[in-house]
């Protein structure tokens, strides 16, 4: 195996969770040339992964920007396809949970010897691959080890390693930079609080949080970064949380110790979570990434599966009520979290330690 693409077209926390996988390949084949192809919204989590010598991606069509066309982003596309038809992969992995037509689709346009993935007779296209694994059901483990399966019939066994996400040096810089700037720095722990969540069970009230961060000030020597997706909430297309950014702020003293760091773009969340020692946060992409970068994470979970998609790697809390709706864990749980994962907060030191090595 010379030349290897992993596909992995879904969600962050999803490519995220694949980082151990491609970790794995160049362990086994140190000397091959590994890509991925992943989408134009996740493609930061593996744009300075070091076991990549090329990470590509495509736009789709749902996240083309205001002046691009769906002609232009589809001919885009297909460019690029044909760049990577023409690398003559020996081995395509599907890295994704299940036999899904679109990667087969991806797959096919670009062509390899090997095609690695998870198999159903019963998907079109599915006869493309040759190096078939048959997928659990139902599933068991952590994502992280589901996808590492796919590794058995190139010989590579488990356990699975640590996630790997390098942040970019100047989005770090510039987190680290306006942190060290604030009147109220010192050199102590910064707990990362990122308030948004795509689903509404996964969305923690308002007052929750102004309490649990003035209770965490005046018990704790500790700052803090403000994290949430920018925009107005009643946006259809792309709701944010400027509102309950705006709501907590407006909760807390005026020289409260917190820096706001709306994340308009995802090297900038990786950048600002690269600096803090620990995380407040819902399920999510973000808390995928910050398990990457070696947070210790009290983490609420609604509707999703814990066994599945807890924080990989590290030391977490996952505070998950009975109606599986976070609003409903109180502010003592979120402290009482917070409480059990402190000393290893604490043990990572100031806002200057260095990202958890890959």
């Amino acid at each position: 195996m010379k030349k290897i693409l992993v596909i992995r077209r879904d969600n962050i926390g999803d490519l995220v969770c694949t980082t151990p996988l491609i970790r794995a390949l160049r362990q086994r084949y140190p000397a091959a040339q590994i890509d991925a192809l992943v989408n134009s919204y996740n493609l930061p989590v593996v744009t300075h992964n070091p076991d990549l010598n090329l990470a590509c991606a495509y736009t789709k069509a749902k996240h083309r920007a205001a002046d691009e066309s769906l002609i232009g982003v589809s001919w885009r596309r297909l460019r690029l396809m044909w760049r990577l038809r023409r690398t003559h992969y020996d081995l395509i992995v599907l890295a994704n949970g299940g036999c899904l037509k679109r990667p087969l689709r991806l797959a096919k346009l670009i062509g390899a010897q090997h095609v690695l993935g998870f198999y159903d007779a019963s998907v079109a296209g599915a006869e493309l691959i040759d190096l078939r694994v048959t997928e659990p059901s139902p599933r068991t483990g952590h994502e992280v080890e589901h996808l590492f399966s796919l590794l058995a019939p190139l010989e590579i066994q488990p356990p699975a390693g640590p996630q790997v996400l390098a942040p970019d040096p100047a989005e770090r810089q510039r987190a680290l930079n306006s942190l060290q700037a604030q009147p109220w720095f010192q050199s102590r722990p910064t707990l990362a609080v990122h308030i948004s969540a795509r689903k509404p069970s996964q969305r923690w009230p308002v007052a929750h949080f102004a309490e649990c961060l003035k209770t965490l000030a005046a018990q704790r020597d500790v700052q803090f970064m403000l994290f949430w997706s920018p925009g107005d909430e009643n946006n259809p297309m792309h709701p944010g949380d400027d509102q309950k950014a705006a709501a907590i702020r407006a909760e807390l003293p005026a020289d409260f110790p917190l820096l706001p760091w709306p994340t308009s773009h995802l090297q900038e969340l990786i950048g600002g979570l690269s600096v803090c020692q620990g995380m407040l946060c819902s399920d999510g992409g973000a808390m995928h990434i910050g398990a990457a970068l070696g947070l210790p994470i009290a983490c609420f979970f609604g509707q999703s599966d814990v066994t599945t998609w807890r924080p990989w790697g590290v030391d977490y809390r996952v505070m998950q009520p009975e109606s599986h709706d976070v609003s409903d864990v109180s502010c003592a749980e979120a402290l009482a979290a917070l409480d059990e994962l402190w000393p290893a907060i604490a043990a990572r030191g100031g806002c200057a330690v260095e990202p958890h090595p890959a």
